[in-house]
Order: structure tokens, then C-alpha cells, then sequence
């Protein structure tokens, strides 16, 4: 006999979530203890470990309503994942970016933007693949994108993530803050976004090292 968790597609989609959010949690308690025990580098470790904490700050703002505090939802579970509650809830970032601030705040202040920058190219971008298109909804996401590339200075005027944002955000502005992008333009800028973020990427000083 067949047990459904579910009555509708909400609580459907709900049990999903939860699901997901769990397998983050995991997955990052998991890289937390390989990273201590050196048995990922660092830069792998870093790049994993921003994907996670950007996918958790979408996911988990979407469940905000549902999931007032992840510690309650890791105890209800029997989780038992500090590490990746500090890293996800407390801290946010990588933990090499915290060393780095710790040896050198200048090394800090550039690698934390760049670390910000791609949590917010994937906030972003998962936030369109969640269906999340109305204007308030997106518009937000990448004023924060474009004001974190905008703090990196290896980065120059026309660089193509910048002018499309800009294009972007002016679009945006035109419109209602209850309207919503169609099909075609929510494909668009998803689009435009992953090739800004690629172009990012290969910006990034050392990147081909």
C-alpha cells in the first residue's frame, strides 16, 4: 500500500523543499569535514562551498514563512551538522574567505566580493528557475548583483555582466512591481546572466592558473 506524505501539489512542492534543504545541509557538513581534514583542496572547497551557501539562502528564503529557524528544523531531524549550521547560518562564507580576512584585509575585502558576487549570480539565477518573476521579486536580486560587481575593481566599465544588469534593471524599472516576466523574458535573462557569470569567472584574476 502506497503512503502519500501529501495531499496536494503545495504540500507537494513543500515536502520537496524540505527535502532539498536537507540534502544541502548534509552536503555541507560533509565538505566542512573534508575541508578540516584537508582532504579537498582549497580552491575546490571554496567554489563547492559558495554553490551551497547560495543555493541555501534561495532556498531557505523561500521556505522563511514555513521554516522560521533552520537550527529548529536541523534538531526536529536529529541532523547533528554544526558545521554546517556555523557555515550556512552564522557565517555565510567559505571558510577560506575567513581565513583570508584573518591574514590580510585587503585579500579579504576582494575575496569576499568575488565569493558575494557568485552567490548572487546563483541566487539569481535559481531564484528564476523557483518561478520567482515578478518585478519585486527579481528586481532586488539584481541590484544586489550589480552593486557587488560594482565593488570589484578588476572589472572594467563595460564589462558584459555590468551592461547587461544595467539594461536589465532599467527594464525592470518601467514596469509595475506586481507584473511578471514572461516565458520568454525570464528564459532571456536567465540566459544573460549564466553567460555574465561565465565571463566572470574567466575575469577572475588567476583564473586560468
Amino acid at each position: 500500500m502506497e503512503v502519500k506524505l501529501w495531499n496536494d501539489k503545495r504540500e507537494r512542492e513543500m515536502y520537496e523543499n524540505f527535502s532539498e534543504l536537507y540534502a544541502i545541509i548534509k552536503a555541507t557538513e560533509k565538505l566542512e569535514r573534508a575541508y578540516i581534514r584537508d582532504v579537498i583542496s582549497s580552491s575546490a572547497y571554496e567554489t563547492e562551498c559558495q554553490k551551497l551557501i547560495a543555493h541555501f539562502k534561495t532556498l531557505s528564503s523561500t521556505l522563511k514563512d514555513t521554516i522560521p529557524s533552520i537550527e529548529r528544523f536541523a534538531d526536529t531531524y536529529k541532523m547533528d551538522c554544526p558545521a554546517a549550521i556555523n557555515r550556512l547560518v552564522t557565517s555565510g562564507v567559505p571558510a577560506t574567505v575567513e581565513h583570508r580576512a584573518a591574514a590580510a584585509s585587503s585579500m579579504t575585502s576582494s575575496a569576499a566580493a568575488v565569493a558575494e558576487c557568485t552567490q548572487n549570480f546563483i541566487t539569481a539565477m535559481d531564484s528564476l528557475k523557483l518561478n520567482m518573476i515578478a518585478v519585486d521579486q527579481v528586481h532586488p536580486l539584481l541590484s544586489d548583483l550589480a552593486t557587488s560587481l560594482n565593488k570589484l575593481t578588476f572589472l572594467p566599465p563595460d564589462f558584459l555582466g555590468k551592461v547587461k544588469l544595467k539594461e536589465w534593471i532599467a527594464r525592470l524599472a518601467k514596469m509595475g512591481a506586481a507584473d511578471e516576466l514572461t516565458e520568454q523574458q525570464a528564459r532571456q535573462l536567465h540566459f544573460d546572466l549564466e553567460s555574465s557569470y561565465n565571463s566572470f569567472m574567466a575575469a577572475l584574476p588567476n583564473a586560468g592558473n
